[in-house]
């Protein structure tokens, strides 16, 4: 329980269903004050209360469970790191993955629960061997199942979403308002609950440093300086402060960071399309395809509200014979940085993810 209205609710319908159920709220930091307040967090003191108030209404136990060194650990000190080596990380995804259906669910089922039940909107279904899939909700707009994508077969046999037939967000809202939960009109929480202000360059400058670097065009030149190459995401417009204007006169970009040389690419917005993304990193969310080395038709989606692309997937062995998923969408994406997690589906199911390690670019260099 976040302390948010969607768990509230996901757990008083767990309560109705006749289920023995167990209020959780997680700790993930050992100075909570650090953390963001009032709307934009989701795990400090208040949202704790939040949750304890909601769990009173439903007459169930409640308990605060401390994972803040699993956190740490597993999401903020990763989040360093995948900035430090020039992607672009998702620390919610990594927060599923590491800390709700792995630290928790592990935990719980240690236990004797069965399930770990959450407020995201996405479904869990069974085939007619009883493998469980995992697929988009009902409502499009509020669909959270790009998130859940790390979720692997077994995590899926141990989880439960009780709003995923739920057509929107405002009939969340009424229905906690209708069971009396103080938490009805509460707004959504948003942005990285680890950096207070929001900040993110100022926050990693303290943890990683400064050295200045150059900015240099697609063919070597250098057009600008930087303090520090973490500092930079790819498809970044602003911020630069390039001293050689482009010959065309027009905005560039950031196209790479390169971490190593403590360089910044930047370039025209056309080069921000890219032609293919692949990653070693790679699960499935239940059953993997018959021969995935065999390509086969896909949606990827690279945000958690971009929209799906068409695309084609096949696994494949990349240069040091390590088995890679290569995706190429049908229309070029835009703007995507290594670091970032690609979710593939096969019309409304999730078939899995990976993080993507590498990119090739639908404009030549020379272009």
């Amino acid at each position: 329980m976040s302390g948010g209205v969607d768990s509230a609710v996901a757990a008083a319908r767990a309560v109705e269903a006749g289920h023995e159920v167990v209020g959780v709220h997680l700790a993930l930091s050992r100075m909570p004050g650090t953390l963001r307040t009032g709307s934009r967090g989701c795990c400090t003191i208040e949202d704790s209360m939040d949750a304890q108030r909601a769990a009173n209404v439903l007459g169930i136990p409640y308990y605060v469970w401390d994972f803040s060194e699993r956190f740490k650990a597993d999401v903020v000190d990763d989040f360093i790191a995948e900035y430090s080596a020039g992607r672009t990380p998702n620390p919610c995804m990594r927060c599923n993955e590491r800390i709700k259906f792995a630290a928790l669910l592990e935990k719980a089922l240690a236990l004797g629960f069965d399930a770990v039940a959450t407020g995201h909107y996405a479904k869990i279904t069974t085939d007619g061997a009883g493998n469980r899939e995992l697929h988009r909700a009902s409502a499009e707009a509020k669909d959270q199942s790009y998130v859940l994508g790390v979720l692997t077969s077994e995590q899926l046999a141990h989880a439960y979403f009780p709003l995923g037939d739920t057509p929107s967000k405002a009939l969340v809202r009424a229905e906690a308002a209708e069971r009396g939960l103080s938490v009805a009109q509460k707004p959504d929480s948003y942005d990285i609950c680890f950096i207070p202000d929001g900040d993110t360059k100022g926050w990693l400058a303290e943890r990683v440093g400064t050295e200045t670097g150059d900015i240099v065009d697609r063919s070597g030149a250098v057009v600008g300086s930087h303090e520090g190459a973490h500092a930079f995401t790819v498809g970044q417009r602003r911020g630069m402060r390039l001293g050689t204007p482009a010959a065309d006169g027009k905005p560039r970009f950031v196209l790479e960071v390169r971490p190593k040389e403590n360089t910044v690419v930047v370039g025209p917005k056309e080069a921000l399309a890219t032609a293919l993304i692949a990653g070693s990193r790679f699960t499935w969310a239940g059953l993997a395809p018959a021969d995935p080395s065999t390509a086969f038709a896909c949606e990827v989606q690279i945000r958690a509200h971009a929209d799906p692309v068409a695309a084609v997937a096949v696994l494949e062995a990349d240069a040091a014979g390590t088995p890679e998923l290569v995706v190429t969408p049908e229309t070029p994406l835009d703007g995507v940085a290594p670091g970032q997690t690609a979710v593939i589906y096969v019309g409304t199911r999730v078939l899995g993810q990976f993080t993507i390690d590498r990119t090739v670019s639908a404009v030549p260099v020379d272009a």
